[in-house]
């Protein structure tokens, strides 16, 4: 096993990193498994930072693990697990109705009012895509409702050991949907045991027909997904104002699976320059962490 020793970042170092996202922005102790002291690790925008070794759940870095803040659209791998454990069919087309307008942050949705499409494509599109309209529609059609899904998705955050995690919603765009890192590797690793989650979270682009025929083009919400350099076997990223940017995956690195977590990241580009730098720095160091 290895040992985990504290490497404490100081205030004029932090000072010098990307902006964090408030109310998270204090420094914070990193810690990194012990081969690795020896190397710098690196310093990132992300409040809150889990690397796991994906095999034998062993953590290379650490930052803010505990702390528990918004996750924004990383609550769609629940929904989407909660919808197939249910065993509803994903070929019954479900149709888009008033009920999934945005009435509590107002965002903007391509998916209109009217359009129909089978419960697999919704759920594509909420993967990929990171659709909202998609994730409540696949949430309030499920059989009893609702509010029964939601329950649903906590009784499976609890069922994984998820103790720090509540959801109200199957969007993310509820600010009360929090968790933790330590909590998001846990269910980045249950996910990962759903192939058409792996498959869904790693599509590139997909067309969808929506009202009246027309054609719309989806991209995958993940620029590492879309630039085709990491081998990424499941991800999924996050937005809210309130949550910053957010990004979980199950990736391979070298020979080795790594569940990356990363939260409360601060501009546009900041959670994928952080997921960059981990990889680098893991990169860079082989000898530390691929053995065995």
């Amino acid at each position: 096993m290895l040992r985990l020793a504290a490497r404490w970042l100081v205030s004029a170092a932090l000072c010098g990193a990307a902006t964090l996202v408030a109310p998270y922005a204090l420094a914070q102790p990193v810690q990194v498994a012990s081969q690795m002291l020896a190397e710098t690790a690196p310093r990132l925008s992300s409040s809150s930072v889990l690397v796991l070794n994906g095999q034998n759940g062993e953590p290379l870095y650490q930052k803010n693990i505990n702390q528990r803040m918004p996750i924004a659209s990383i609550s769609k791998l629940m929904t989407a697990m909660v919808i197939l454990d249910s065993g509803v069919s994903l070929d019954e087309p479900i149709t888009v109705t008033d009920a999934e307008i945005d009435r509590l942050k107002n965002t903007h949705s391509r998916l209109a009012i009217g359009t129909t499409m089978t419960r697999r494509e919704l759920l594509l599109l909420a993967l990929m895509s990171s659709e909202n309209r998609a994730a409540h529609a696949l949430a309030r059609s499920y059989p009893a409702g609702l509010q029964a899904f939601i329950a649903k998705m906590n009784q499976k955050a609890a069922s994984l050991g998820m103790r720090d995690t509540v959801f109200y919603d199957p969007t993310g765009l509820d600010v009360r949907n929090t968790s933790t890192a330590a909590d998001l590797a846990q269910m980045v690793k249950a996910a990962y045991q759903y192939p058409l989650i792996r498959q869904d979270t790693t599509t590139v682009e997909h067309e969808a027909t929506i009202v009246h025929g027309r054609q719309l083009h989806y991209k995958n919400s993940n620029a590492l997904v879309r630039q085709g350099e990491w081998d990424i076997a499941l991800q999924k990223t996050g937005y809210i104002q309130e949550a910053g940017r957010c990004m979980v995956m199950y990736a391979n690195v070298g020979t080795k699976p790594l569940i990356i977590v990363l939260l409360a990241a601060g501009g546009s580009a900041a959670r994928v320059n952080d997921a960059k730098s981990l990889k680098n720095w893991l990169e860079a160091h082989p000898s530390y962490w691929l053995a065995g």
